[in-house]
């Protein structure tokens, strides 16, 4: 069904979605590195910091939310009490850090 959704959905799509979900959610921070010919795994990579380990879960949630309406599956690693969650989807990865270890992976 992924393989399905990921024919049907344009990564330029679900790129907005994330990054308006992001915003929308004063994430700091946002890059936005296109994979595209670069990486079979996705087409973006989004990265942004939270101020608190609160706010980075309540992001991830959301993206989660927001990706799962338009009928995608996501994944996420590092939740709860991490510094650094990742955000999978087939077409865009995205990466939320915590500023300090941004700092530390940067």
């Amino acid at each position: 069904m992924i393989k399905a959704l990921h024919r049907n959905t344009a990564p330029d799509v679900l790129r907005s979605i994330i990054l308006r979900s992001l915003d929308q959610d004063k994430a700091q921070h946002i890059s936005l590195i296109n994979l595209d010919g670069k990486s079979d795994m996705a087409d973006y990579m989004v990265i942004a910091s939270a101020t608190s380990q609160r706010h980075l879960a309540s992001m991830a949630r959301h993206l989660q939310e927001k990706v799962a309406q338009i009928g995608m599956q996501s994944g996420v690693e590092g939740i709860p009490n991490s510094d650094w969650v990742v955000v999978d989807t087939p077409l865009v990865i995205t990466h939320l850090f915590l500023r300090e270890a941004r700092e530390h992976y940067d």
